[in-house]
């Protein structure tokens, strides 16, 4: 038998599902850190994933609830995607990165989660990060507390 413990995750299996969007940011005192927000710009969050496949899991995703890259103004691009260089390279400074996943999952075929919210996937990588576990059991394991990983980030955001 197959075990992994991920006792973070109880939270959210145990927890009330919200009845909104769980990526559009309420701005409030508390909700950078409750969000694990690292830099907020004019159209664009940069946020830890609370569900990462490694450690220093990133997304990138827009202010306005928008479903697609098409819903987006070209500023709302320009802004987005420069948010998404500036995430690249603190991933590569703060976690010495050697390489760097980018991806956006359009539309619930495409394993989208949050299809209703565009966001972008920053997912650090490293030779060998994984080695046997996803090839033999089909299990990832995370290697860092993702409040461990938010404070080690966020001197790199700002």
């Amino acid at each position: 038998m197959k075990k992994i413990w991920a006792p973070w995750r109880i939270k959210y299996i145990l927890g009330k599902k919200p009845d909104k969007c769980f990526l559009c940011i309420k701005e409030t005192n508390s909700s950078k850190k409750k969000h694990f927000v690292l830099l907020e710009s004019k159209y664009s969050y940069v946020i830890l994933n609370r569900f990462p496949y490694t450690a220093g899991h990133l997304m990138v995703i827009p202010r306005r609830h928008v479903s697609d890259l098409e819903g987006m103004t070209l500023e709302e691009m320009a802004d987005f995607f420069l948010q998404v260089r500036v995430a690249v390279t603190a991933l590569k400074k703060a976690v010495c990165a050697d390489g760097i996943n980018l991806g956006a999952n359009l539309g619930k075929a495409a394993g989208a989660g949050a299809e209703e919210h565009f966001h972008f996937h920053v997912v650090a990588r490293w030779n060998g990060d994984h080695n046997f576990m996803p090839v033999m059991s089909s299990t990832m394991v995370i290697s860092e507390c993702i409040e461990e990983t938010y404070k080690r980030l966020l001197p790199y955001f700002m």
